[in-house]
């Protein structure tokens, strides 16, 4: 393992925008979820503001869980591929933690009962379409909600797009201007091949599909890669991430924060993402 040493610049951070995959209570406790229900809680209460994203999979239970939709939120268009895809934005709170958390929500792409595979285990066809819709629905959100962050840090392979849509789609927006990408690295990357024209359909404002090479022919570590490609900073969010992925990482000269098992453990690994977020 490599050392890293930071070196803290610029303003303080005080805004971080969380974009997980994955979320304890709404599904099973993955280590994964767990960090994606308590880290904005541990960065909440060190004095740092925090919105929190997931998508609104199928088996997510609305009742159980209170969701509800925030109309002043939801109504618009998301055009993938020339069609148009309604974003229907809901919300739920962790009341024991004292936050939100905004759920990305569409009939076609998010309402089966599986997350990314059917009960078959095959991967669905659309995971493309579906990433990308969840990457604009929620930078488009946050533009609604008129809320500034300082981080944007990114967990899990769904949520791969934002960084490229934040430098190049979005770069010109005052919400935005000042926005940092932190990518976790996990150990979600698919192994299977994304639909054929995925490149093609990610293209919105001012990204376009040469901004995006890796996706000509795409799977998850091609999408990984894109996502490094635009990121300001990598934490390593487990033991065995792809060795090409950490190469093309340290390639970029990013700074990376290495995996310890024993902070997720002991829980202060909260203390060392604050740190690394001020530092990027």
């Amino acid at each position: 393992m490599f050392l890293v040493i930071f070196v803290p610049m610029g303003e303080k951070v005080n805004r971080v925008l969380f974009v997980n995959s994955e979320i304890f209570p709404y599904l099973p406790e993955s280590e994964m979820a767990k960090v994606g229900r308590y880290l904005p809680q541990g960065i909440q209460e060190r004095k740092k503001e925090i919105r929190s994203f997931m998508p609104r999979y199928g088996c997510v239970n609305e009742r159980k869980n209170q969701l509800h939709e925030v109309i002043r939120l939801s109504g618009m268009n998301i055009i993938i591929d020339d069609v148009d895809r309604p974003l229907v934005i809901k919300v739920a709170s962790i009341s024991a933690a004292r936050i939100q958390v905004y759920f990305i929500d569409n009939e076609d792409y998010f309402r089966r009962k599986f997350t990314f595979r059917d009960a078959a285990g095959k991967f669905f066809a659309d995971n493309d379409e579906r990433a990308i819709f969840f990457a604009r629905g929620v930078l488009e959100t946050v533009k609604k909600l008129r809320w500034a962050p300082d981080i944007i840090h990114c967990q899990g392979w769904i949520s791969h797009l934002i960084p490229a849509y934040l430098k190049k789609a979005y770069k010109d927006d005052p919400i935005f201007s000042s926005s940092k990408v932190v990518l976790s690295l996990c150990d979600d990357t698919p192994a299977e091949a994304f639909a054929d024209g995925f490149a093609a359909k990610v293209p919105f404002g001012g990204l376009k599909q040469e901004d995006v090479p890796f996706l000509a022919k795409a799977d998850g570590i091609q999408l990984a890669k894109t996502a490094i490609q635009y990121a300001d900073g990598i934490i390593l969010g487990a033991e065995d991430i792809a060795p090409q992925l950490l190469a093309y990482s340290r390639e970029r000269g990013l700074p990376i924060l290495p995996f310890a098992r024993e902070t997720l453990e002991n829980g202060s690994y909260i203390d060392a993402y604050n740190a690394f977020y001020d530092a990027i």
